[in-house]
């Protein structure tokens, strides 16, 4: 029998017992649908993550006073803290001193404060010092006036570039260019205004006012450590960057060969083994959890074609007699339960999509549905399906046509 053939064979059957095959495919739609918008979850995340990674820099990288690994538990956060040394300015003069890989490096400090103009205040807003060439090394995007120059740095003005929403919140009908806001008491003139980036996972991202970092120091002291943000002068040298830049500060620090750095390096890869240490373990779960919704689905296929078998015994039988062979009778229901699974995987493939659209208008949390995982839920839930249909299959192929013309 041509495979054609078999196929409009189950396209009959399925369409003849309407209401037995959409009980049938539920199993699989849930299945599929739960594993699907779970994956849409994971992947949104890790695309939230990249997305991050990516306004880091082109070519960049961090040094700080603590590590990614100081940062795996409490224990090593605090005995980090005990044990190393505050990052400063005159590390970052050090690193610009060095600049064989290194191209640039600049520095910033974050503290949370209040914020008020007239008779609006806002709490604990997040407050960002920089020098000048950050605002290039971290793609920070300008929607009006300007960011802080070298000059503003240097003659420590009391000058701030305002996130969107502190923006929209302060001078919700008239533009912050020019206007004298407070932070902390001291006033500051608001020269910029950031884009607007949004929030995720229900925290914004434009809640923040930017100021000089020797305005900051000279305002909140300068007895803190700072972190430097580093680029190498092409892709091809950043390694050679990192290594520079960790040779400089163990250098500075006097550490001796078989001693730990005291200090991090933080690294787009860096952060990616981070997030798949932390997270790994929970995705593989959460994906193999909800799987056995898929296992469940195909169970339920394989007790509809086994019964699908015994109401059509007298079919085969007739099928048999005018020279059917066992292939044609095993492939006909394999092909069904083939093409019940994947219309089930199709369906669930269908709400899923919508239910992740649904989370990302109305929740914070990132989705996405990347094309390789949309492929392989077809691909596992139509092998679910010709794995669930063999035995019913088998079992028809081996009928007597006989004994199948006697049945009632």
């Amino acid at each position: 029998m041509p495979f054609v053939e078999a196929l409009k064979l189950a396209v009959s059957a399925i369409w003849g017992h309407k209401l037995r095959s959409f009980l049938t495919l539920l199993g699989v739609i849930f299945g599929v649908a739960t594993v699907i918008v779970v994956v849409s979850l994971i992947e949104g995340f890790n695309a939230y993550v990249d997305e991050k990674i990516a306004n880091i820099g082109t070519n960049a990288f961090a040094v700080s006073k603590f590590s990614i690994d100081d940062f795996s538990s409490v224990e090593a956060l605090n005995a980090a803290r005990r044990r190393n040394k505050d990052v400063t300015l005159e590390d970052a003069a050090a690193l610009m001193a060095r600049r064989d890989a290194i191209h640039e490096v600049g520095a910033k400090e974050d503290s949370l404060g209040d914020v008020k103009f007239g008779s609006t205040s806002l709490f604990r807003v997040h407050i960002s010092a920089t020098t000048p060439n950050v605002a290039d090394i971290e793609k920070i995007e300008v929607a009006e006036g300007r960011y802080f120059s070298q000059t503003d740095e240097e003659t420590r003005r009391n000058v701030t570039f305002i996130g969107a929403d502190v923006a929209d919140k302060l001078f919700p009908r008239s533009t912050p260019l020019g206007q004298t806001i407070r932070i902390d008491g001291r006033p500051y003139e608001v020269i910029g205004v950031g884009e607007a980036q949004g929030s995720v996972f229900g925290q914004p991202q434009d809640m923040y006012v930017a100021i000089p970092l020797s305005t900051f120091l000279a305002s909140y002291g300068s007895r803190r450590s700072v972190t430097l943000s580093v680029t190498s002068t092409s892709s091809e040298t950043y390694e050679d960057a990192v290594e520079e830049a960790r040779v400089v500060m163990r250098t500075r620090r006097k550490l001796t060969p078989n001693e730990k750095d005291n200090f991090g390096i933080i690294t787009p890869s860096a952060i990616n083994e981070l997030r798949d240490k932390i997270f790994g373990t929970i995705q593989v779960a959460a994906v193999g959890i909800t799987s056995i919704s898929l296992v469940v689905g195909g169970i339920v296929i394989m007790n509809i074609m086994l019964v699908s078998v015994t109401e059509r015994t007298k079919e085969i039988g007739i099928r048999k007699s005018i020279g059917a062979r066992k292939t044609d009778i095993l492939k006909q229901f394999l092909a069904e339960s083939t093409l019940l699974s994947l219309l089930g995987g199709a369906i669930g493939i269908s709400i899923a999509y919508a239910l992740a659209k649904l989370v990302a208008v109305l929740t914070p949390v990132p989705t996405a549905l990347p094309l390789f995982a949309v492929t392989i839920a077809l691909f596992v839930s139509a092998t679910v399906g010709l794995m669930s249909g063999v035995y019913p299959a088998w079992r028809a192929a081996r009928l007597d046509p006989i004994e199948a013309l006697r049945s009632e």
